[in-house]
Order: C-alpha cells, then sequence, then structure tokens
C-alpha cells in the first residue's frame, strides 16, 4: 500500500458521507475511555458505548471521551447520531488518509491531526490519525488503535499539574494538540541529527549506503512535510474563526501553538534543502573521482601513445632496416623511450597535472 496515498477503492461510488474505513484495522475491538475533571474530583472508567458516555456527562466539569479502534462502523455511526456530528465528518474520521484539517460546525469544532513517530532504530516514519471534537459539554477524540500519545496529559490531570482542571474543555483540546505538536519537534530533530551526522561521513567515505540513506532521509522528510505543514495553515484558520469553542482567554495558546508548527515547517524545509545539498555533494564527488581516475588513464595513455609509436616503427618487418644492423641500436631504442617518457612526465608536472 502507498504511504502518500491510500487505496480508496471501497469508497469508489459511494454517496458523500457513507462510512467506510480506509486504512487497515489496528485493533480487534474499539475502546471508549470516559473521564470527567473538576478542580476537587476526578472520574476515569471505560464505559460500554457512546450513549453511556453521553449520559455521564457534567456540563460543569471537562469531560473527555477517548475512543481506541475506529474500525466499528456501528459505533460510529452512533457517535455522529449521539453528538449531532455530521456524515462528512464522520466519513473524515474513518478515512485515515485524510488530510490534517479544521472543521468549524454548528456544534462542534474538529481537528484532524497526524500523530508521528519511529518503530526501534528505525528511520521510517509511521502516522497514525487522531480526532479531537470539542463540543461545548465535552471533547471526543478518536485513535486508529490503543497507544501513549495522551499520556502526559493524562498524567498532568491526575497529578492536577496545570490549567486542564480549571480552564475548560477547549483548553484540553489545545493541551493535546499542543502534544501532538511537541512530538513533532521531537522527531524532526531525531531526524536532524542523523541528516547532520550524514553529512561528516559524507566527506569520509563514498558508497552506495549513503546515498541509499540520503534518498530515505528525503522521502521521510516530505512524508512529516505532508502531514504537519497542513495543520499551520488550520491553526492560522482556527485563529481567524471568530465563533469556534475556543474561549477568549485560551486564545493565547494557540498563538504559541503556530509559532511552535512554524517552526517545525521550517525545520522540515531546512533540513530537505540540506539533504538536498548532500544527495548534490555525493554526485559532485562521485564526478570528481571519476574525473581523477580518467586524468590518470589520460596521462599513461599520453605517456605510451609515443613509446608505442616507436615500438611499432621498428616492430615493421621490412627487410631492410639499417638500425639493425648496428651495434647500439637497442641501447638508444631504450634511451629514446625513456627520454621521451621522462620529458612527458616532467611537462604534466610543471603544468600540474599531476
Amino acid at each position: 500500500m502507498a504511504r502518500f496515498l491510500k487505496d480508496r477503492s471501497k469508497a469508489k461510488g459511494l454517496v458523500p458521507g457513507s462510512l467506510v474505513l480506509i486504512g487497515k484495522q489496528k485493533m480487534e475491538k474499539s475502546i471508549i475511555q470516559f473521564m470527567q475533571i473538576d478542580t476537587d474530583s476526578l472520574v476515569e472508567e471505560e464505559v460500554g458505548s457512546t450513549r453511556e458516555a453521553l449520559e455521564k456527562l457534567n456540563p460543569e466539569a471537562v469531560n473527555w471521551i477517548n475512543i481506541y479502534g475506529i474500525h466499528d462502523l456501528d459505533m460510529i455511526q452512533n457517535l455522529g447520531s449521539e453528538f449531532e456530528l455530521p456524515g462528512l465528518l464522520l466519513e473524515d474520521i474513518l478515512n485515515t488518509d485524510q488530510q490534517p484539517k479544521y472543521e468549524n460546525g454548528e456544534t462542534y469544532d474538529a481537528f484532524i491531526m497526524k500523530m508521528m513517530h519511529q518503530v526501534g532504530n528505525s528511520n521510517r516514519i509511521h502516522a497514525e490519525q487522531i480526532t479531537i471534537i470539542l463540543r461545548k459539554d465535552c471533547i471526543i477524540t478518536l485513535q486508529e488503535r490503543r497507544g501513549d500519545v495522551f499520556n502526559p496529559v493524562r498524567e498532568r490531570i491526575r497529578k492536577n499539574k496545570g490549567r486542564i482542571r480549571s480552564h475548560g474543555n477547549d483548553y484540553l483540546a489545545y493541551a493535546l494538540m499542543d502534544t501532538i505538536v511537541d512530538n513533532y519537534t521531537i522527531l524532526i530533530e531525531s531526524i536532524g541529527t542523523k541528516v547532520e551526522d550524514l553529512e561528516d561521513r559524507l566527506f569520509r567515505q563514498m558508497d552506495t549506503k549513503i546515498v541509499e540513506e540520503i534518498y530515505q532521509f528525503k522521502t521521510e522528510l516530505n512524508y512529516l512535510r505532508k502531514s504537519i505543514r497542513p495543520v499551520r495553515d488550520f491553526l492560522v484558520l482556527l485563529n481567524r474563526t471568530e465563533d469556534s469553542y475556543i474561549q477568549e482567554k485560551n486564545r493565547k495558546f494557540l498563538a504559541d501553538l503556530y509559532e511552535l508548527a512554524v517552526q517545525c515547517t521550517d525545520a522540515i524545509e531546512l533540513y530537505n534543502s540540506l539533504v538536498s545539498d548532500q544527495l548534490n555533494i555525493y554526485n559532485s564527488n562521485m564526478s570528481n573521482k571519476m574525473n581523477e581516475v580518467m586524468k590518470t588513464l589520460t596521462i599513461f595513455a599520453s605517456i605510451f601513445i609515443p613509446l608505442t609509436f616507436v615500438a611499432g616503427i621498428y616492430g615493421m618487418n621490412f627487410r631492410y632496416m639499417p638500425e639493425l644492423d648496428y651495434k647500439y641500436s637497442y641501447p638508444i631504442l631504450w634511451g629514446i623511450i625513456l627520454l621521451l617518457a621522462g620529458g612527458l612526465l616532467y611537462y604534466f608536472k610543471r603544468k600540474k597535472w599531476l
């Protein structure tokens, strides 16, 4: 399956808003977690359905519904009907190839983002789609699989650190988006360090492994750019939208998040340019190395051409050649050969070709 564009054949010919999972199912069973937060208490539990989560909402508290596994189409359908979410948004949630976007609805703000991560020591980057839906009474997050993406936020809530318990659902939405963008910076820094180290190796060794790494880094940086640049763009739109569910007191945090997203995209562009330069340097070094080899071969050929000419003359099978009967012909011929070779070497040295 292509990384930059996933197979959409299952959705071919269907009406807009049809619920079809684009991508792979990454969990056997969906899990719904509910967290209710206020300044004095915390409720954290697993619920059996979106209806049960809806019934537990407290308008005076921060309510967080987190869903692991988006493959259950009936659950997604129920989520849409119970929380008044349109079919087109549900379709975007199920399309794991959806470009990051912000959607301002009548009863919600929706943010679709990509959580990027590396597996082990591999340079290959994998993406997980995360949807954040902000309503006046709650926040809903949907993830493709269970993971530790939002664990730092959960730990802050459990330890009552920061503003989450007192600043409302919109601040929690900001905190979750901030966690995702922070992860971008860590990932870009990791790749950037490897790209810079590659530059040192570039001048010490020349092999195909280096050019393979260069192409791999270029591919991964383009993959990052595809997923991160739209985040910067929709943050601009979010800051300009007056009827969003982000309260005025929390909008200053969005400005800080936008600056961090800009820093990420600038770093990606910088490293992409650096990788392109490294590829050019590699090609230039290979050309220079080939030129050195060709120069050496040309010098040897230039030396042996006149010597071959002399040897060719005296290798002809004429019956009468006066030099053949002369006693010192052989040493004289060697003297001419050495004189020609030495003269050419001196000439090349003087021209600084050697």
